[in-house]
């Protein structure tokens, strides 16, 4: 139970961007008023600017007219405790736990990371690598990034933090040559997990995108399962953008799930039901810090509950 409490304060405290301004916007629009098609169509209008994403916007708002024109729902206060209940209930059973290698297989839990320039993804890594380690578990580092300037160096640095090991390649190397030695590696030192950092680039970049597929290979063949996750990093303040990044990187290659970075720096935390809506990918990590320790798993009950809690004075 302090577990779950420990997750629901900190995905509040990371939501509070979001929570003034979404669920404020929401309160203010809706509580004390006798509910009208006018009151509907400014929810309309307030969900859809929140980022929640049109398809998530039409099916709630398709829902309290349908109510209102029946009469079973007459006040904006009915209309608030009926959001929250539907997007509690819009969650599939999804396994958003993280795959790891079968336990018997004596092979590593190979972890791909990809995303565009800019949406935090090293330091996702090291929030990821954080909590594989305080379960116990051993990790290495693949640093296939192999052109942007500094972006080997600053993996060693939260490596060197984290205490663990990096392996890397030169400079404009080949990515998937990295990814190579990093599987013989980590087969070599028979650690736990194995994370492999790719180049940041844009779903249009159709060379970077096969040559994410080649990573893909490589790994597949040295490690027969792997890679086990395929991680999209996706930057919170980014809103719709991140919809369509989510949407782009899931037809061109396999992405298994969504860490979304930076929810604790927007308004916009509405965006994590559109990609959802959008996409079905599993959102498993949302990072809520700049710390290694801010980051917790995805749990959809208590996003929504720290969404819509009241804070007291």
């Amino acid at each position: 139970m302090s577990f779950l409490k420990s997750i629901f304060g900190k995905v509040k405290q990371g939501l509070a961007k979001t929570r003034d301004t979404f669920i404020g916007g929401l309160r203010s629009l809706l509580l004390g008023k006798r509910l009208d098609e006018d009151l509907i169509r400014q929810l309309e209008a307030k969900l859809i600017s929140a980022d929640v994403g049109v398809k998530t916007t039409m099916r709630l708002v398709k829902g309290v007219r349908e109510a209102y024109r029946s009469g079973k729902m007459q006040t904006g206060d009915e209309v608030l405790a009926y959001l929250k209940d539907e997007l509690k209930t819009m969650w599939p059973e999804q396994d958003r736990a993280l795959r790891f290698a079968d336990a018997g297989s004596g092979k590593p839990t190979v972890i791909l990371v990809a995303g565009v320039n800019g949406a935090g993804k090293t330091t996702s890594i090291a929030k990821l690598t954080k909590s594989l380690r305080d379960s116990g578990k051993t990790v290495l580092l693949g640093a296939c990034d192999t052109f942007r300037a500094g972006a080997v160096r600053q993996l060693e640095i939260w490596s060197e933090r984290l205490g663990v090991e990096v392996v890397k390649g030169q400079q404009g190397g080949d990515p998937a040559a990295v990814a190579f030695d990093a599987c013989d590696a980590a087969l070599a030192r028979g650690v736990d997990v194995l994370v492999l950092d790719t180049a940041g680039r844009l779903h249009t970049q159709e060379s970077l995108m096969r040559e994410l597929g080649k990573i893909r290979e490589i790994v597949a063949r040295k490690i027969p399962g792997g890679p086990h996750e395929t991680l999209l990093v996706l930057d919170a303040t980014t809103g719709q953008n991140a919809v369509r990044q989510a949407e782009e990187f899931g037809r061109a290659v396999t992405v298994t799930g969504i860490f979304l970075a930076k929810l604790d720096g927007t308004a916009k935390g509405g965006v994590v039901i559109a990609i959802h809506d959008a996409t079905g990918i599993p959102v498993k990590f949302v990072g809520v810090g700049e710390r290694p320790e801010d980051v917790q798993p995805f749990d959809p009950e208590a996003f929504v509950e720290a969404l819509f809690e009241v804070d007291q004075d």
